[in-house]
């Protein structure tokens, strides 16, 4: 299994649909960076956002999740409380192929702050838009800025195709189009 380079993930968005919108460029400018880079792919956050909240006492279950843990907000910049979660989407939505898994870590500006992104791997087959998880680690509350940078996507092909692929399973997370909740 190897890591894919830049000219490799270029080719599979243009050919095979893996990263729409894609932006064949890392764009830095006044924003945090997002876009193709040497190893992967910088995505950016959407507007949309549901942030975690205790004004229901809502428990937090994953075997039985209550929406009304969470509120909703639509902007250009989200601010996330004090030690605190928020909820997100891609604004790119993923055609992972076959033969490839990746691996999402947060951006350097971001876990500078003390905030951190959690997202899974993205397996065989899978896709959709995806559904990030965003931690405020600090006492402070942390902005995020919806359409910049905030995860970078590193892209690993296989030596073989997997028997199984996550389309094969039919995962409970296939064709995301908008955040998705913990479901069993």
């Amino acid at each position: 299994m190897g890591l894919k380079p830049d000219h490799w993930i270029r080719k599979m968005a243009r050919e095979h649909g893996m990263i729409e919108p894609f932006v064949d460029s890392q764009v830095r400018k006044g924003v945090i960076s997002y876009g193709v880079s040497s190893y992967g792919y910088d995505l950016r956050v959407a507007d949309e956002f549901k942030i975690f909240t205790n004004v229901f006492g809502a428990v937090v279950d994953p075997k039985s999740f209550d929406p009304k843990s969470m509120v909703d907000f639509i902007g250009d910049v989200c601010v996330i409380p004090p030690n605190s979660f928020a909820l997100a989407r891609s604004v790119e939505y993923f055609r992972i192929p076959r033969g490839v898994l990746t691996v999402c870590l947060g951006k350097s500006t971001y876990a500078r702050c003390g905030i951190i992104v959690n997202v899974t791997p993205f397996e065989p087959q899978w896709e959709g838009y995806v559904t990030l998880e965003i931690s405020n680690t600090t006492p402070l509350p942390a902005k995020i800025y919806a359409n910049e940078g905030l995860a970078q996507v590193l892209f690993f092909e296989a030596d073989e195709e997997c028997e199984v692929s996550y389309a094969d399973k039919k995962g409970k997370y296939q064709n995301q189009k908008s955040i998705v909740l913990p479901k069993l």
